[in-house]
């Protein structure tokens, strides 16, 4: 059996000293020499082992490494930078580094400096003026139960669409890093809506299937549903031209348009009644997830971008139409909810006012993605809503919260 004592009693001639690395080097090679026999020494059948483990051994006896490897996406080479790419990419996913999107690794610290949760924020007011006869009217009732409605459902929608095509779909191991990220953050997000739900004692069945019995909810969640339908099958696969086509626009609809233009009537509505002092504790879920769907926002053009730049094949007329038609589908169809959610102004705005607002987010949209604005001379009527999106804007992101966090030290695993 080998010795630590070996190396120390080596009564070989001392040779003339040789540069460091060298010498770390050799001593490299001792110690995986050392390690390799020490584990094989382990694999060893000993006297007092049961038939199971003896099993176990002879049967990793036959395990070929290689096979293991081969299964793995892409080349078991070391990665280069050059050899990165957005999508359709053979070098292994498994190794994160070197970075060659910057951007992607700092959305995902960010990302985590941005950690949140649900129950953390006081719901007692809430309850209270829910709860009232006269706390709020009929219209705002309406709002609060339409938006959260169709919340519960979108943020389904979405973490679905990342857990079962986009994470598979995108071979680049820093992105894939914050889109771990984002799952987690619509978990968070349905988890916000059910607390408030439940904090308000709602119809938990109405309010969950109002994307099937409501028509302005249904339309937007079967728009939705249409482009990741066929690319959640786990058979799909890019690689042509027609599958890489279908996967941008599953990425332009879900990022542009659900996560960037679905959700905007809803979160003015909500945050506007928070700035009177109404619903508060709602209001300040919803601000967090806004200020959580901006980045993912801003993640997925990054992302749709840089396909476009390494892919510039795909981005042909017929591809930009494709995009600029599902951008004013989305705008169309969210001025609709707009119209049934807020059929009479309140909280100081209207169905007017709403869709100049939507038609300057849809401009934006069009924007960021390389395509020209669609409806000239709007304006933004709700500028404060650009705060509440800002991080760095207003207020300290925590400082309205009282935290108390579990520490893995006070947690008990038993």
């Amino acid at each position: 059996m080998l010795s630590w004592d070996d190396f120390d009693n080596d009564d070989t001639p001392k040779k003339e000293s040789k540069p460091a690395d060298t010498k770390t080097a050799q001593l490299e090679q001792q110690l995986n020499h050392v390690g390799d026999d020490l584990a094989n020494e382990a694999r060893s059948i000993q006297a007092d082992d049961s038939e199971d483990v003896r099993r176990a051994k002879a049967a990793l006896d036959e395990l070929d490494i290689q096979e293991g490897l081969d299964d793995l996406e892409g080349t078991s080479g070391r990665v280069q930078v050059d050899d990165k790419q957005m999508i359709n990419c053979r070098a292994d996913l498994n190794q994160l580094v070197p970075f060659k999107y910057d951007w992607a690794w700092q959305k995902y610290l960010d990302g985590c400096a941005n950690h949140w949760m649900p129950q953390e924020i006081n719901m007692t007011a809430d309850i209270a003026l829910w709860k009232s006869q006269d706390g709020l009217t009929e219209d705002e009732r309406r709002i609060v139960m339409r938006n959260l409605g169709f919340f519960s459902t979108a943020d389904s929608l979405v973490a679905n669409n990342l857990v079962l095509a986009t994470y598979r779909l995108i071979t680049n191991p820093e992105c894939r890093q914050y889109i771990l990220r984002q799952a987690f953050e619509e978990a968070i997000h349905t988890h916000a809506y059910q607390y408030c739900i439940e904090s308000l004692g709602m119809d938990e069945g109405e309010v969950f299937n109002m994307y099937r019995e409501v028509p302005s909810v249904a339309k937007k969640a079967a728009w939705g549903l249409k482009y990741t339908r066929s690319i959640s099958d786990p058979t799909f696969q890019t690689g042509t031209e027609e599958t890489d086509r279908q996967f941008l626009r599953n990425l332009i609809a879900y990022y542009c348009v659900l996560e960037g233009i679905f959700f905007y009537c809803g979160f003015s509505q909500i945050l506007s009644m928070g700035r009177r002092n109404k619903m508060t504790g709602v209001a300040e879920q919803f601000q967090y997830i806004l200020r959580d769907e901006s980045m993912h926002l801003n993640f997925g053009i990054d992302m749709i971008n840089q396909i476009k730049i390494e892919n510039p094949h795909l981005w042909d007329e017929g591809m930009k139409d494709d995009a600029r038609q599902m951008l004013l589908q989305g705008t169309q169809l969210e001025i609709e909810y707009a119209r049934d959610t807020m059929p009479r102004g309140v909280l100081g705005m209207n169905a007017v006012m709403m869709e100049e607002y939507l038609k300057f987010i849809a401009n934006r949209r069009l924007v960021q993605i390389g395509l020209k604005e669609e409806f000239p001379n709007v304006t933004n009527p709700f500028p404060w809503m650009s705060e509440m999106m800002d991080l760095k804007k207003e207020k300290n992101f925590f400082e309205t919260r009282v935290i108390e966090y579990q520490t893995g030290g006070a947690l008990s695993w038993d």
